[in-house]
């Protein structure tokens, strides 16, 4: 039996310094959405400053990563068994890539990326 798998509620748009403040301006100013200032010690290793938009039934992350010269797009993906996920997904060629970011410690889960190199985390639901 294969593993499910469907969206989660989590998308991570991952931004350069240089456009970090205006892209929070695009969302708070011009869209009128909600945007909250998510930074503290725990946020994830390379990520200065994070804020939270919600998206609709998603939570948009908005992370401010100094060293990127481009804006990436991160997906969070929920399977009903992890291990199960990740055995289904390495006999299709799709490995895990967990040094993208540091996972919290205890939480079953990988990273892993599209044919593109769009990264997806996978895990449970809570």
């Amino acid at each position: 039996m294969n593993p499910q798998f469907g969206g989660g509620q989590n998308i991570a748009m991952k931004l350069p310094k240089a456009q970090f403040e205006q892209t929070v301006a695009f969302y708070r100013d011009v869209l009128g959405m909600d945007v909250v200032d998510e930074s503290r010690a725990d946020i994830a290793a390379g990520v200065q400053q994070s804020v939270s938009v919600q998206f609709g039934p998603v939570t948009l992350w908005l992370d401010r990563v100094d060293n990127y010269a481009s804006a990436e797009l991160w997906l969070e993906l929920f399977t009903d068994d992890v291990e199960q996920a990740t055995s289904h997904l390495a006999e299709h060629g799709v490995s895990p890539q967990d040094e993208l970011e540091p996972l919290p410690p205890g939480l079953a889960a990988h990273w892993i990326t599209n044919p593109v190199g769009v990264p997806h985390l996978i895990r449970r639901p809570d």
